[in-house]
């Protein structure tokens, strides 16, 4: 399936879920057995409720659906977005890019409060009563804070699952089963259960759709940095998307999501293919302009042909836009080789 027959997914599934109703309530902590990632419970109550998980090794209760949300990053907004709960997200933080259009309807107005992590001044003047963070380190005494804190002033808490760090929460490796997973939380969580099935059903049928590269290509997922790449290692959200599109990440032995590495490793390797995220803060364009202009790299093939397949930063973190990065590199993919034999 290609980029935009995944978009129109993704869209379906927001318009459908803006038709359902929810509960109004706020958030809380309790207990639950860990799993790797997060486990949730629904008990009791006709609407669903309570809601009882252990996130990332942090216990959460959500007795009702929480009404005024903050949402850090893109994956966390653009989730919500597509579950129909715009009108419930107070504000948003740390986006990695513009939204979609399939969700820019849904998106409209949306109240986005920092570029980067906002303090918690800033995050308590908002009166949430959850927040939803990307990451982890979203919730520092730096950022919008502890969540302890947060848990004792009343605001509950999440982080996206497939960001969890400690032993036996982190994803070893991260799946498409796992990130729909978290759609299927967060609609528990946020009281969207029959929208996030929707969703998931349509990811998976899109999921499904996709034709990977059928010989094998060899892939370097350079994220970011000059003197030492960041790039994508052998078991986070790159690793994931590089295998859906039949891509063979050069760094696949890795034990991480992304890592450091050495050019001469880069060098060594000689991908066939390199996969340029791109960020406003740092684009797909300067990292071409680094990797041509830099002589330990304008040797390597996939430099001298031009084999780039550039990725928006907001697609390549854990999310509802993981297949449709999977569809886009299958799309150039294929327009590289096409190019090649000419």
């Amino acid at each position: 399936m290609n980029r935009r027959s995944v978009l129109l997914f993704v869209a379906g599934a927001a318009s459908v879920a803006l038709v359902l109703s929810g509960c109004a309530g706020a958030g809380g902590t309790a207990g639950g057995a860990p799993t790797a990632g997060s486990t949730a419970t629904a008990a009791g109550a006709t609407a669903g409720y309570p809601v009882t998980l252990d996130n990332c090794g942090t216990p959460v209760t959500v007795a009702q659906a929480p009404e005024r949300i903050v949402t850090i990053k893109s994956s966390t907004t653009e989730l919500l977005l597509a579950l129909g709960l715009g009108d419930r997200i107070v504000g948003s933080a740390f986006l990695d890019g513009p939204l979609p259009a399939s969700l820019a309807k849904a998106g409209k107005g949306l109240n986005v409060v920092s570029d980067f992590v906002p303090g918690q001044e800033a995050v308590l003047a908002l009166t949430p009563d959850f927040v939803y963070g990307g990451w982890e380190s979203n919730f520092t005494a730096d950022g919008v804070g502890e969540r302890g804190q947060l848990g004792g002033l009343g605001i509950g808490s999440y982080v996206s699952p497939a960001a969890c760090k400690g032993a036996r929460y982190m994803p070893d490796p991260l799946t498409f089963d796992s990130v729909f997973a978290e759609i299927t939380e967060a609609g528990a969580l946020f009281g969207r259960a029959d929208a996030a099935d929707r969703l998931v059903t349509m990811q998976k049928k899109a999921l499904g759709d996709l034709a990977p590269a059928g010989t094998k290509t060899t892939a370097l997922w350079y994220s970011s940095g000059t003197d030492s790449p960041y790039v994508g290692a052998g078991i986070g959200s790159p690793a994931m998307i590089m295998t859906a599109a039949g891509l063979s990440n050069v760094f696949a032995d890795v034990r991480d999501t992304w890592t450091s590495v050495g050019w001469e490793s880069v060098i060594e390797a000689n991908p066939s293919v390199i996969v340029l995220v791109d960020a406003t803060w740092n684009t797909a364009a300067s990292k071409i302009a680094a990797l041509e202009s830099n002589p330990a790299t304008q040797g390597l093939a996939a430099v001298q042909d031009k084999r780039y397949i550039v990725l928006p930063f907001a697609s390549t973190e854990a999310g509802i836009r993981n297949v449709e990065a999977a569809g886009s590199a299958i799309d150039q993919l294929a327009a590289l080789d096409k190019q090649k034999t000419k």
